[in-house]
């Protein structure tokens, strides 16, 4: 005899607020990096500024494309195409995402001397908005929201808020060394009266890595980034110093953390910055040839680090990191570029191939690929044509998709067409 069993109601509710709470990709566009900036330095102009010193950074110690590959470790194969490429970025779109600093790139001030920079900031955000020489993301780092520093931290926010006014898409608040659920609380319900401002975490204590899925929840559907901080987080593990890297191993642990907690949530992850600047030992205008070397070799030093911690975020899942000088930008773009197309030629393959057959299993060469991958290898696609690493018409090229069909972000309405 059959059994006819019965589901109960709530099962259907518990599977709807998955579905709620786990969205999946959002398909759109993530930027690569951060660039954080002193909010007492902050001009309308200050993304345009630094993308000329980037340029001339590039210019000097790296004038061409070997000279940048060898630098760096962009494969030589790839030499010219990443070096035209980031040169072209550098032009065009050099700061993807900018944060006004009023945590560490600020420090402490007294009162006056923040209330002023909060709303000198905020003016030249406005007259930045108007000349239309804003980055395409932006936003403001506030201190943090625990007892010795909470009063202050939302003076900042509401004198900035109040002096700038209508806010663009994409403007984010960043919350740093959260380690309670309330403080994200706070800020959510202080910015009640701005919907469209959206929030970011960051997770640099070992108590916000434990409560992730809760902060985001108490952000009230506004927490669509979350940033990691490996240098206070291994610091308040007891990590001296002199050992504190991003790629130590407490760092990836947090990242798997992350990745853990905010997989399928649609909250879009980034990493911490490379600390070993590209600035130059000798300064001045008579320098000698050895003097000269010096700084080439010290600024592709830093340069090489920067490249290595990037490439180490970008094959763990992590496509946004932060920049902290202009001369690191060149860097930025070349590890992301060089990523994108080292992968080029297997994805078109495999995404090819797994089209064609819609959604059977196919196999190219020794690498299995099922239905659940059809959707990864297309957002592989949508990151590399966004972040510049290809243009889109290379896209219809290599696997047959039209620029409509990439543009949807979905696989499955991609298959439905075919």
């Amino acid at each position: 005899m059959d059994l006819d069993l019965t589901l109960p109601d709530w099962l259907a509710s518990a599977n709807q607020e998955f579905r709620r709470s786990h969205p999946g990709e959002p398909g759109t566009r993530q930027p690569v990096h951060t660039v954080y900036g002193g909010a007492h330095l902050f001009k309308a102009t200050t993304c345009q500024k630094l993308g000329k010193l980037a340029e001339r950074a590039l210019a000097e110690y790296a004038p061409d494309a070997a000279t940048l590959a060898l630098a760096t470790g962009v494969p030589e194969a790839q030499a010219e195409t990443v070096y035209t490429r980031v040169v072209e970025k550098l032009r065009r779109e050099p700061v993807e995402d900018y944060r006004i600093d009023f945590e560490d790139g600020y420090g402490i001030r007294p009162d006056a001397e923040e209330d002023a920079s909060a709303e000198s900031a905020a003016a030249e955000f406005v007259k930045g908005q108007a000349e239309g020489t804003l980055p395409p993301f932006c936003g403001i780092r506030i201190k943090p929201l625990s007892e010795e520093s909470k009063e202050r931290g939302m003076r900042t926010l509401g004198r900035f808020l109040s002096t700038a006014g209508a806010l663009p898409e994409n403007f984010l608040v960043t919350l740093p060394k959260i380690t309670v659920i309330e403080q994200v609380r706070a800020l959510a319900e202080a910015l009640d009266d701005f919907p469209s401002v959206q929030i970011e975490i960051m997770v640099e204590t070992p108590q916000a890595l434990v409560i992730l899925p809760k902060l985001v929840e108490a952000a009230r559907g506004r927490c669509v980034a979350a940033n990691f901080g490996p240098y206070d987080y291994s610091s308040s593990l007891g990590i001296t110093s002199t050992q504190q890297d991003m790629r130590h191993p407490v760092c990836d642990f947090a990242r798997f953390a992350m990745q853990n907690s905010l997989a399928g949530t649609g909250v879009r992850m980034s990493d911490g910055p490379t600390t070993i600047l590209p600035v130059s030992i000798h300064r001045g205008e008579s320098l000698d040839d050895q003097q000269k070397a010096a700084n080439g070799e010290a600024v592709h030093r830093a340069w090489k680090a920067h490249y290595e911690n990037i490439r180490h975020g970008l094959r763990n899942g992590f496509y946004q990191s932060l920049d902290l000088h202009p001369a690191q930008l060149p860097v930025r773009y070349a590890a992301v570029y060089s990523f994108f197309l080292e992968g080029l030629e297997a994805a078109s393959e495999r995404l090819r191939n797994f089209i064609a057959v819609a959604a059977k299993a196919t196999r190219v060469g020794s690498v299995f690929d099922d239905a659940a991958t059809g959707q990864a290898l297309l957002n592989y696609f949508l990151r590399a044509v966004r972040c510049g690493a290809i243009p889109e018409s290379d896209v219809l090229r290599l696997t047959g998709l039209t620029p409509a069909q990439l543009r949807s972000g979905s696989f499955l309405e991609i298959l439905k067409t075919r």
